[in-house]
């Protein structure tokens, strides 16, 4: 089992202004972009911005936050893990399932509600 990258979920409230920031000052790519949600990678480095209601702080610090890490071997790293997360409350751990997007994934809650997620594309 590897980590391979970690790719943070970024909120924002412009998306389009955001992926062109993005393409256009930093030099990312745009791997895919759907109704609400953009894909970018820049060399190893990646991101994915998601398009949040006008009306949401994105400066207020009790805003739960989330990011994303690439890894091999998704369900011997869930195993090996899983004696240690059973020990978690009861909602903080989604166990490994499929996305319709092509990555199985599970999900992870820290102490201080920010949301973990583990993916690995299918097929692999």
């Amino acid at each position: 089992m590897e980590l391979t990258q970690i790719t943070p979920f970024v909120p924002c409230t412009a998306l389009h202004a955001q992926i062109g920031f993005y393409r256009d000052v930093l030099g990312f790519s745009v791997g895919y972009q759907a109704e609400g949600y953009a894909f970018l990678r820049r060399d190893k480095v990646a991101l994915r911005l998601v398009q949040v209601s006008d009306d949401v702080d994105l400066q207020n610090p009790e805003r739960q936050g989330s990011f994303y890490i690439d890894v091999k071997a998704l369900d011997a790293l869930y195993a090996s893990l899983k004696p240690a997360l059973d020990t978690l409350p009861a909602g903080r751990v989604r166990a490994p399932f499929n996305q319709p997007y092509g990555q199985r994934e599970f999900h992870v809650i820290d102490e201080d509600c920010t949301l973990i997620f583990f993916g690995e594309a299918l097929g692999r």
